[in-house]
């Protein structure tokens, strides 16, 4: 490859940033499939991990199985379409791209600091460094910390990834 200028490097630096943004993408992806995939399973009556959301969650479906099967299908769905619409926007499979990019970069600073800021306040009380007046759902602690948190800090990291990266790139200066 010979270099020409700036032509090849901006051509090479595009074709990495659309690389990056793939693979942001596709991780933006999966961390969201993972979430939605867990609210249509306790939608469905499983109970695995159930306990890692919190003890509030399990005394809702078991005093209320079917409208809160419902209501975690209907997040079920959500979390799905949050999660596949900016994949296919990126395969340019979706309609109202700019729609959908302007939904995400709502979204993604939404799930960064819900994510963050859960990691933080479940560790401080985890650790002993927030007291709490009564104690805690530790099973529901760990959960947040460990395991749905970091879900929602990565899809919303990995969302801001690709929405930066795939910037349609800025015209060159005409001076």
């Amino acid at each position: 490859m010979t270099s020409t200028g700036s032509t090849n490097t901006g051509r090479r630096t595009s074709e990495h940033s659309a690389r990056i943004a793939r693979i942001a993408v596709v991780m933006a992806c999966c961390a969201g499939v993972l979430h939605a995939a867990s609210s249509f399973y306790w939608a469905f009556g499983g109970r695995w991990l159930l306990g890692t959301v919190g003890a509030w969650a399990v005394k809702a479906v078991e005093d209320a199985p079917a409208v809160t099967g419902l209501v975690l299908g209907a997040v079920g769905l959500v979390k799905l379409l949050a999660a596949v619409i900016p994949l296919a926007v990126e395969a340019g499979r979706a309609p109202w791209p700019r729609v959908w990019r302007g939904v995400c970069w709502a979204g993604a600073p939404v799930l960064v600091v819900y994510g963050g800021l859960n990691i933080a306040v479940s560790g401080a009380v985890l650790l002993g460094a927030t007291p709490v007046d009564g104690g805690f759902d530790r099973a529901a602690m760990a959960g947040h910390v460990f395991l749905w948190d970091p879900l929602f800090l990565i899809w919303g990291v990995a969302l801001m990834v690709w929405l930066l990266c795939s910037r349609a790139p800025e015209s060159p200066s005409l001076g």
